[in-house]
């Protein structure tokens, strides 16, 4: 049946049932409340003055610490924890503009959180926020580690004007997908990473074509704020995805639409050596990035004018598909979801 992310321990399936869950209680606080977009997007919307809105969104970095830790290499995963959020919040149109971070960890080590500040500095410049506070939690008896061990996640609050959100209901047959690159498996599925590659690898261990799977492992996720505002400023956008848990079926959280994806770029290396260890393709599309890290849907005539400011930035972008009237995700003509 090849190695799923089930196996690894995370049944998504089971997962979004839980999120429905939470998410009709959840809606129970937005009665007398000017909300406008809540569950179930990339962020939620509360309308305040001036005609504009307040977008918020909370993540962490999941197993990627679990990494971090084996190598004893702090220094990037705060770049991992802003990013995961910022990517998120432009999804919906919104401009970032305050950050926090909460770090928990079951020691006080002031070495190994300065190094972990460090990566928050650098992604939070590059994503043009700043970091306005945060928490730090020392609680011994939460994790089961003698040696130390922290979880990191953070929280952003951006604007948007009221006129100008981007929600995804303008996707329509023919819009092109623009993919951009990402810059490695970035920060969701390291579960069936780990799973996968360490049954057969030590996090030390040199591949050829890879360098060393821990470091591998470790790239910071690539932050598209710049050319994603760039884009939203020069080009009628219809629709934003950060691609990270889910991957490609999270197109569908945009609108119940057809997004057919039969241009998809060569995975990184490191995606075909955990697909060598048995995991199927599907399940890879499911679960990875595919070296496609955010995907901007527009009208045909902006494909290239996305491309080009893409470029600008330094970051490699191609038409990786297209909008039909058959409803789905479909991946060199499968159907993910």
């Amino acid at each position: 049946m090849g190695l799923t992310y089930k196996d690894a321990g995370v049944d998504v399936e089971k997962i979004k049932k839980s999120q429905s869950s939470i998410g009709k209680i959840i809606a129970s606080t937005h009665i007398g409340q000017k909300v406008k977009s809540g569950f179930g997007h990339y962020a939620g919307l509360v309308e305040i003055h001036g005609g504009k809105l307040l977008a918020t969104h909370t993540d962490g970095v999941g197993t990627k610490v679990i990494i971090a830790n084996l190598l004893k290499k702090y220094d990037t995963i705060g770049i991992d924890c802003v990013a995961m959020n910022v990517n998120d919040i432009i999804c919906i149109g919104a401009k970032p503009i305050s950050f926090v971070d909460y770090i928990a960890a079951n020691q006080n080590n002031e070495s190994i959180f300065v190094e972990i500040a460090k990566g928050l500095a650098t992604g939070a410049k590059k994503a043009d926020v700043p970091i306005v506070g945060g928490e730090t939690a020392i609680m011994p008896d939460l994790f089961l580690e003698k040696k130390f061990a922290f979880d990191l996640a953070g929280m952003v609050a951006g604007l948007v004007e009221k006129n100008k959100t981007i929600l995804g209901n303008k996707i329509t047959d023919g819009d092109r997908i623009i993919g951009i690159q990402s810059t490695g498996i970035h920060s969701n599925g390291y579960s069936l990473a780990r799973k996968a590659l360490l049954k057969k690898y030590s996090i030390k261990d040199t591949v050829k074509g890879i360098g060393r799977i821990g470091d591998a492992l470790l790239t910071p996720t690539e932050i598209y704020v710049r050319p994603v505002l760039e884009i939203i400023s020069k080009c009628q956008v219809h629709g934003l995805a950060n691609i990270t848990g889910g991957a490609f079926t999270k197109l569908l959280r945009l609108k119940t639409a057809g997004f057919w994806l039969d241009s998809m770029p060569e995975p990184p290396k490191i995606m075909q050596l955990i697909e060598n260890t048995g995991v199927k393709q599907d399940e890879m599309y499911k679960t990875f990035n595919m070296g496609v890290g955010f995907c901007v849907i527009v009208p045909k005539r902006y494909s290239d004018q996305v491309i080009t400011i893409c470029k600008k930035h330094n970051l490699k972008s191609q038409e990786v598909g297209h909008i039909t009237n058959k409803k789905g995700v479909f991946v060199n003509s499968k159907k993910l979801a």
